[in-house]
């Protein structure tokens, strides 16, 4: 078949492109959801605590996924550094999906557990006492604000009816666990079961 036949129908090219994306697709995406290891949990995954659920959203709300990525390529430079590379399943019940595009700062899809809950708490305060060369901003309010407990049960029915395994007495006890707690607090939970699932760590 010669290119010029094609080229000239604008009709038959466009129907010609549809079959090759749609080939494509089938090929490369479709045999992916039949994987065990890109759609099931890895054994001992959990659902985030209440907590955490809320520190998540403040994670996102301060946009710390715009400095910090959250998944560790297999790279040996980056294994070395964070340890095992990331997985599907650590990240199955993840909504949104917090990869993050730029490393302004470091990975912290490891970082559960690597520091005190002191050290989080001072470096979340005032970076540069921690680390002097960090470029980090300080988030002295998180210190101060509480955190709003009215909508945590609802959060967690949402994700819920998305396939996160929560259950219902979890969903009661949500509002209770939460109150009165600082949000700093919520954050310091949600960054430190980052990455715990995995125990390879450096």
């Amino acid at each position: 078949m010669k290119h010029e036949i094609i080229e000239k129908n604008i009709g038959l090219m466009i129907i010609l492109i549809i079959l090759t994306i749609s080939g494509g697709f089938l090929v490369e995406v479709v045999p992916l959801f039949f994987l065990k290891q890109t759609n099931e949990p890895v054994e001992g995954l959990e659902p985030l605590s209440a907590l955490e659920l809320e520190g998540r959203d403040i994670y996102i709300r301060e946009g710390c996924h715009v400095c910090h990525t959250q998944q560790i390529r297999p790279f040996r430079a980056e294994t070395e550094r964070y340890g095992h590379y990331s997985v599907a399943g650590e990240f199955v019940y993840d909504r949104p999906f917090l990869w993050g595009s730029k490393r302004t700062g470091p990975d912290l899809a490891r970082v559960g557990g690597r520091y005190s809950d002191a050290w989080q708490r001072q470096h979340l305060f005032n970076p540069r006492s921690v680390v002097p060369e960090s470029n980090m901003p300080a988030f002295p309010w998180l210190f101060e604000n509480r955190v709003d407990h009215t909508e945590t049960a609802s959060k967690m029915e949402t994700l819920q009816t998305l396939g996160v395994p929560y259950s219902d007495e979890q969903i009661s006890n949500a509002a209770e666990q939460v109150k009165g707690k600082f949000e700093i607090e919520a954050l310091v939970a949600y960054l430190q079961q980052l990455g715990t699932v995995i125990s390879d760590k450096r």
